[in-house]
């Protein structure tokens, strides 16, 4: 499984942008300082405060601020399915992050969230990558 840690500012509003998008959260490990959202059966993202971040931090490291160091890339199962969830990342607040790409087989938008993570959302034509 992946476990995908971001440090957020407010987790009740990361929590409502991405329940404004249509994902769902894991009420178990999900709390006032951490949401877990779910991409999968093998993919969760935590949210957690920035306080609750630092606490997983070694000593002396502290969570980077204004700096883009990861480009978190999802799948859709299809080219509306990419449309949808840019979309509705726009109209909850999301902020566009590059101009879409259109390969023919290969299809994708991205978003940055409320904290300025990187989102990218893809699809990819499945007779393509046969082989």
């Amino acid at each position: 499984m992946l476990f995908l840690n971001l440090p957020v500012t407010d987790v009740a509003k990361t929590r409502a942008f991405f329940g404004g998008i249509g994902f769902t959260f894991n009420e178990q490990f999900s709390d006032d300082e951490t949401a877990s959202m779910v991409l999968s059966d093998q993919a969760i993202v935590m949210f957690l405060s920035h306080a609750k971040f630092q606490g997983f931090l070694a000593s002396g490291f502290e969570a980077a601020t204004g700096q883009i160091e990861v480009l978190a890339a999802v799948s859709a199962e299809s080219r509306d399915e990419v449309d949808r969830v840019c979309d509705a990342a726009l109209a909850s607040g999301g902020t566009s992050w590059r101009e879409p790409e259109d390969h023919g087989y290969m299809y994708g938008r991205s978003f940055r969230d409320p904290d300025g993570h990187v989102w990218e959302v893809v699809w990819m034509d499945p007779s393509a990558i046969e082989g």
